[in-house]
Order: structure tokens, then sequence, then C-alpha cells
């Protein structure tokens, strides 16, 4: 069921399935975890919960309900630790910290990624380790920390290369590849090598094949502010053109972001028909 909700939310956006994932919650599982049962299975439900609790929190992160996020990570955090699951642990410490970094707690942002990669490390799963590890990485570069930053993103790489393509059953086992590059494209950006950055964010869309909306919509986003910063105007036009053709339909914060970074860069470009005609589509949109 998690898995389920988590697909309709990547594809069109945390605010259209939140409800139905707190109502699956507090009314199919609250009852089964103030059950009867044995150690194992105990430990087994409480894992699936934390897991369930982790993608709510997401979602109200997608809508843009930052307090109630941090709540729902938290409460997975302890849920996992109830269960002894080190990945699961990780990948709430990791909502938590990435969610620091967005909202500029940058310091908070540092120790929740470290402790984040750190209990990763007890984790035999490539994808998880890419995932810990580009977190950090990316907390560490808010915080100025090229060295460090750069240090974990080619471990993280080397985590990936060793990882399978398919996705496995966990939340931090849905690290695809595609996800890794745009990440990884984003802290080269913020480390100020925007060739890196452009080449991540190609290879995230072009080879590794992002097939969610959400998700391509976002790089596509990214994609064109990088190419703008490099020069190429007529190029992030088209880029920012195919991320409104993407982003339709979906109900996410990241996407309104996008189209507010966007409005605000348009005014300082220069006339021309494509300027025009994105500038039109972006005020429609609004």
């Amino acid at each position: 069921m998690t898995a389920n909700l988590g697909d309709a939310a990547s594809e069109l956006g945390g605010c259209h399935a939140r409800h139905l994932a707190v109502r699956y919650l507090t009314l199919d599982v609250k009852r089964w975890l103030d059950g009867r049962y044995s150690d194992r299975t105990g430990r087994e439900l409480f894992a699936a919960a934390s897991e369930l609790v982790h993608l709510i929190g997401w979602m109200a992160r997608d809508e843009g309900n930052q307090g109630l996020s941090q709540k729902y990570h938290l409460h997975s955090y302890r849920l996992a630790a109830e269960a002894g699951e080190n990945e699961l642990s990780a990948t709430a410490l990791r909502g938590l910290a990435d969610q620091a970094v967005d909202l500029g707690h940058i310091p908070t942002a540092v120790r929740l990624a470290e402790a984040c990669e750190q209990r990763g490390r007890k984790v035999a799963n490539p994808k998880a380790l890419a995932y810990y590890r580009n977190t950090y990485a990316r907390a560490a570069a808010a915080d100025g920390d090229h060295a460090t930053a750069a240090k974990l993103l080619t471990s993280a790489q080397a985590a990936i290369e060793h990882a399978p393509a398919l996705p496995g059953q966990s939340w931090a086992s849905h690290y695809s590849h595609g996800r890794w590059a745009h990440e990884s494209g984003m802290i080269h950006a913020r480390l100020g090598d925007l060739a890196a950055a452009e080449e991540h964010l190609h290879l995230a869309l072009d080879i590794h094949g992002l097939d969610r909306r959400r998700t391509r919509a976002i790089v596509l986003a990214d994609l064109g502010h990088v190419q703008l910063k490099r020069g190429a105007t007529e190029t992030a036009l088209a880029t920012w053109n195919a991320f409104l053709d993407c982003a339709d339909g979906v109900r996410s914060v990241r996407i309104d972001d996008g189209l507010t970074n966007i409005a605000a860069r348009l005014p300082a470009l220069p006339d021309s028909p494509a300027a025009a005609e994105l500038r039109e589509r972006v005020t429609t949109r609004a």
C-alpha cells in the first residue's frame, strides 16, 4: 500500500494522495499496531509503519507543510528505532536533514546529515549509501565545506555505480541512478561547477530516464537555471517550456517554487518571441 501511494505521489505530487495515506494509517495500521503480536511480527510491523509515516512526511513537505512534515519524520525515526532498522532510521534522518537545508538551518542540517551517513554505513545497500552520502554532501556544500562535499560526491558515485538498476523494496532502494544524477548535479551547481552540473542533469534526463512527471519536471526547472547561468538563454527558455509541459496537472510545492524562480528571472532576459511565449505561459499557470 505504501508503494502504491508513493507511486501516485511521485507522479502527481504529494498533495494528491496524503489524505488517503493518513486515513490508511489512522484507520487500519493503528489498529494493527494496537494489537497483539510476536516480537518478530512487531518489528516487521513497526518497520512497515515507519515507511508509511515517512511517506506521509514527504507528502506533507511536498504540500509545503514543513512543521507537519517534521513531526512525521520524527515519528518515522522512532518507529524505525523500535524496529531496530538502521536503514529506516537513516532514511528518516535523511528527510530531516534535507528539509533543514531547504529551510536554511544549515548547522542543524549538517549534524543530521552526518548522523544519517554514519548510521547508513551499517547498511549493505549501495543505493542507500549513495542516498545518504549525497545528502551529507548537499548539507556540506550549503555550509561552504567544499572539500567534504566533493569527497562525499565521489563516494556516492562509487556506491551508485555498484547498485542494481531495478528498485528494491525499501525507500532508500528506490534511490535511482536518475535521482542520484539530479542531486549530484545540483550539488555541483552549489559548488560552482556549472559544467558538471549540466552534465549530470542531462544524464538524469536522457540516460537514466526519469519517468515520473513530478521528478522530471523538477529536473527540467533546475536544468534551465543552470543553462541560464552558463549564458545559454535560448536553450534555457526551451528547457523551461518543457518543464511547463511536464508539470501540467502536478500539485507540488517544488513545482510552484520552480514557477516562482522562473518568473523572477524572466524580466531580466532580453526580449524575444521565445521569452514572450514563456512569460505568457508562466503567467497563465500562476
